[in-house]
């Protein structure tokens, strides 16, 4: 296949297309290098097989030649990213979302949508299923990132039910591991930073909120097959994420636990940011009957992978 990867150069981008190369493809990426890094992808400069542009999906997007797939991964994905850059996330949703459909639908390609377990907002239903439609505060600040994912699922359906594009939409829940920055403000690299600089470990409210960590490789594999999934059923959305679920204490005594000495914890009810989901746990029987998938790598392994990946980038 020739296929498109809009936010290339990001975590989940950059871990895309090592996967397609890695199986004899050919990779475009594109990036505008908001929130992602030329530094993600320095290892693929020079392939014949692998092309990076530099460029905002929002403003224009034109690929010559022949495409099979465009993975539209482009958007802000960390709180940090999406408060800081509200109007950019709005568009690349929207708009980016737009451009990307477009194309696919131009070039005869199946497109697969970058979504979120983040559609649900804070869930009154649990786990979540596909079937659940959300608890969304449109205007709150996390609402630009949940109702930006929201729009470009429903973009996604229109193209596929009107123009008759291949699509599906992965919906991501939390994903951790290498290439990750350190200052995107997600738990596990401020965890890992601090446990690197002996520091106590900052967890925001009382540590009660829940949350489901899967590792990268089990991540991209997942979307790996359901873009090759060729089921009728599978335009509809599915959740990619590891269903074991702990609050953020628990997580916090796992890091703990990988770390000689003592580090403490410390609490920060102020830095929790407002509509921040209480719990969050996929249910990934639609993944494991259309894609005979389910994560793979346990919590403390691929922990100890990312703690690795971090430890030249902690000063």
């Amino acid at each position: 296949m020739r296929v498109l990867i809009t936010g290339g150069a990001g975590f989940l981008g950059s871990h895309l297309c090592d996967r397609f190369l890695k199986d004899g493809h050919t990779v475009i990426a594109m990036d505008n290098l908001i929130t992602g890094s030329t530094r993600n992808i320095e290892h693929l400069a020079g392939r014949d097989d692998f092309l990076f542009i530099k460029q905002d999906v929002t403003n224009y997007l034109y690929v010559e030649g022949d495409l099979d797939a465009v993975l539209h991964f482009a958007s802000p994905a960390s709180p940090i990213d999406y408060l800081m850059y509200p109007i950019q996330t709005l568009k690349v949703g929207a708009l980016g979302t737009h451009k990307a459909l477009g194309l696919a639908k131009a070039k005869g390609a199946r497109f697969l949508l970058a979504s979120t377990s983040e559609v649900y907002g804070d869930p009154l239903v649990h786990p979540q299923k596909e079937s659940y439609w959300g608890n969304v505060d449109p205007i709150g600040p996390r609402g630009v990132y949940d109702e930006a994912k929201r729009f470009a699922e429903a973009l996604t359906m229109a193209y596929h039910r009107y123009h008759d594009v291949d699509t599906r939409i992965a919906r991501i829940f939390n994903t951790y591991g290498p290439r990750m920055r350190l200052s995107d403000g997600r738990v596990v690299p401020n965890f890992v930073a601090l446990a690197l600089q002996g520091e106590p470990l900052t967890v925001y409210g009382d540590g009660s909120q829940t949350r489901s960590f899967c590792y990268v490789s089990d991540l991209i594999e997942g979307l790996y097959r359901l873009l090759t999934c060729d089921e009728a059923s599978v335009a509809d959305p599915v959740n990619i994420g590891n269903p074991t679920e702990m609050t953020i204490l628990e997580f916090a005594q796992v890091v703990q636990s990988l770390f000689p000495g003592e580090l403490g914890i410390t609490y920060h009810e102020d830095k929790r940011i407002p509509g921040d989901p209480q719990t969050r746990r996929p249910d990934i029987s639609r993944a494991k009957a259309l894609l005979n998938w389910e994560p793979k790598v346990p919590l403390e392994e691929g922990l100890a992978l990312t703690i690795e990946y971090f430890k030249d980038k902690v000063a």
